[in-house]
């Protein structure tokens, strides 16, 4: 865990260095407000009791009152500036990672539920962070020193002492921040491990109610959430016994100070107003420290939060060129020696893959589950990087390509195309914004969704559409693009899967009216049909050697057959 002044939210946030130079400020004002007032105390006090006559009291609480309302004042500026701070900040992170997410779309090792959890009550931590533990930190830093340089002109042996009891408190807070460090690590991972599995089980729980098991789910949920109540009871138990530790410390210091300022002025070695004021400035020296660490289980959960979002934001992204993307309708698509292996994974999920797309062509790409088939899709749109091998457009590599201009060029339908709760109409428009009307009904017509209004409207998780439907509005979006968005490459992952047989027909119809260059990956013999060549894709060491394309006979259908070991 980095330290209380987190660096890289330093780097990031303008908003963080802004509210650091106005904290320091602010703090110093504080200090000399302090020691004002200490001075105001013991003087008007010192002079009331040796010369029994309370000449000037109207003046000094008429002064007293001021400065106890400069620091009312600078007390309430530092929690609202870290407020606004903190607003800026979170705000900043969660566009980042929300970028960060959107260029690793298909990322393997995603975590939904503990991405929510992290952008939504994950990063609030930082209100804690900003409006309670760095003001205190601030005020740890500078009121010390100013009151400290105050007791060291007014008495040696009281500022030695507080320099040789004020080092025990950073001490003791080092110590425990790394107890609480990785009570707060053991708290997160549970925390979204818990968000997690509450996504999935309501995601699921039609099919669970179906078959019977959404009731062994609520137990399994149950058990997490004991887990998480008890790792953060055991962080707030940590939390506690710091406050009181510190607590203890601080005490002890100021009765050492107390008993040393009360030996030398009962023997005549101190004149009262002096004792006055260092015995009043003294607990002010260790106010700020303890609160410091009364604060710091604010700064654990506030700096674990920034560190998941940096984790999220820093994670190796796939980044391309500056070239501008080729059109693939005029030209041909080449991938050589192809590997990609997950990180983590004891296997390649493809192996030497060589396949050539020319424009206008439709290839088919069957196999196993797990074969390697929506892999290969991943790293035609730019979405993962190969281990090995290469994609190339005509000459130009696809890791020298502008990721936005090439996939400007491509049209997708994945197996469950993404929906937003707006109506058909806007749905298929994401396609081609601005395209007219009519060319949207022309696009579900060809999609085979006809009978769908424009007006339909689509609600949360595509509900109100039939998986039939949802597939068919996703091909209709595609076919948009292709035909007023400027794609000219088409990629689709079990295009008419869950389609009737006369709906799957007209679809195909449509998909061969415009002689696409499209990649197919299908399980269903209507489709292996209608494409110009098919590709098999299998786990490595079921067919071939490495890399090889071996012609077989044609199928039923006529389309001839490569079967490729990947």
């Amino acid at each position: 865990m980095p330290g209380p002044l987190h660096p890289q939210l330093l780097a990031r946030a303008r908003a963080t260095r802004t509210y650091l130079a106005a904290g320091v400020l602010v703090g110093t004002l504080t200090a000399v407000l302090v020691v004002a007032q200490a001075w105001l105390v013991s003087d008007r006090v010192a002079y009331v009791v040796e010369t029994h006559r309370p000449d000037g009291l109207a003046t000094t609480v008429g002064w007293l009152v001021l400065v106890l309302l400069g620091r009312a004042l600078l007390r309430g500026v530092n929690p609202w500036l870290g407020q606004r701070a903190a607003a800026v900040v979170k705000g900043g992170l969660r566009r980042d990672v929300a970028a960060a997410r959107l260029a690793r779309p298909l990322d393997p090792r995603s975590d939904t539920g503990g991405l929510v959890e992290l952008v939504t009550h994950g990063l609030d931590a930082l209100d804690g962070y900003y409006a309670k533990y760095l003001p205190q930190l601030l005020l740890a830093v500078t009121v010390p020193l100013v009151v400290g340089i105050a007791l060291l002109a007014t008495d040696l042996l009281t500022a030695v002492i507080v320099v040789l009891t004020i080092g025990l408190i950073p001490f003791f807070m080092v110590l425990i921040g790394w107890a609480t460090e990785r009570r707060m690590n053991r708290r997160w991972a549970v925390q979204a491990k818990l968000a997690h599995h509450f996504a999935d089980l309501v995601a699921g729980l039609p099919t669970l109610q179906v078959f019977g098991r959404a009731r062994a789910q609520a137990i399994g949920l149950q058990k997490i959430e004991a887990r998480n109540r008890a790792e953060t009871m055991g962080t707030l138990r940590i939390s506690f016994l710091s406050s009181m530790a510190l607590e203890l410390l601080s005490t002890l210091s100021v009765a050492i100070i107390a008993v040393s300022i009360g030996l030398r002025t009962v023997a005549g070695g101190m004149d009262l107003r002096t004792a006055l004021f260092l015995l009043v400035l003294a607990p002010e020296v260790y106010l700020p420290l303890r609160q410091v660490g009364a604060h710091y289980h604010d700064s654990a959960e506030g700096i674990a939060a920034a560190d998941r979002a940096f984790a999220e934001i820093d994670a190796p992204r796939v980044t391309g060129g500056l070239q501008a993307a080729p059109d693939p309708a005029t030209t041909p698509l080449h991938i050589r020696g192809l590997q990609v292996t997950y990180p983590g994974a004891d296997r390649p999920a493809l192996d030497g893959l060589d396949l050539q797309l020319a424009p206008g062509e439709v290839v088919a790409v069957v196999g196993p589950s797990g074969g390697g088939k929506s892999t290969l899709l991943s790293v035609l749109m730019g979405f993962v990087r190969p281990t090995a091998g290469e994609v190339v457009l005509g000459d130009v590599p696809l890791a020298d390509i502008d990721p936005d201009s090439w996939r400007a060029r491509i049209a997708w339908v994945g197996q469950s195309p993404g929906l937003p709760e707006r109506t058909v109409g806007a749905n298929v428009a994401l396609g081609a914004p601005g395209a007219p009307a009519e060319a949207i009904r022309r696009a579900l017509d060809r999609a085979g969704a006809a009978d769908l209004e424009l007006s339909h409207p689509v609600g949360d998780e595509s509900t109100g559409l039939s998986d039939g439907e949802r597939r068919r509005v996703g091909l209709a979006r595609a076919l948009l693009r292709l035909n007023h968005g400027g794609a000219s490459l088409l990629l689709l992952d079990e295009p008419t899967a869950g389609l009737d047989s006369g709906t799957e027909a007209r679809v195909l119809a449509a998909l061969r009216e415009d002689r696409l260059t499209a990649l197919v990956v299908t399980h269903r013999p209507a489709v292996i049909a209608a494409c110009d060549r098919v590709v098999t894709v299998g786990p490595v060491g079921t067919v071939g050697p490495v890399g090889t394309v071996a012609p077989s006979a044609p199928t039923d259908a006529g389309a001839s057959v490569e079967e490729v070991r990947a």
